[in-house]
């Protein structure tokens, strides 16, 4: 599993890094961003997904570690 933050709908409201400071983190004007590189620790799977139930925007997803992200692959 991967998350992802969607720049262009994140409001800043923080819910991410409250949830789960060790996958987001605020950045300079305090939207969130995805610390972690790579897959999502199976430890912190559950707070990923609680951070894409409550962000107010719907700006967090996860994918699948299978899915392929080129799209010209499929």
């Amino acid at each position: 599993m991967k998350v992802h933050i969607d720049e262009q709908r994140c409001e800043g409201h923080g819910r991410c890094y409250m949830i789960a400071p060790d996958l987001f983190q605020p950045d300079d004007i305090g939207n969130g961003q995805v610390i972690v590189t790579g897959p999502v620790p199976d430890q912190l799977e559950q707070d990923a997904r609680r951070a894409v139930a409550n962000c107010p925007e719907q700006a967090i997803t996860i994918t699948d570690d299978d899915r392929l992200e080129d799209p010209t692959h499929g």
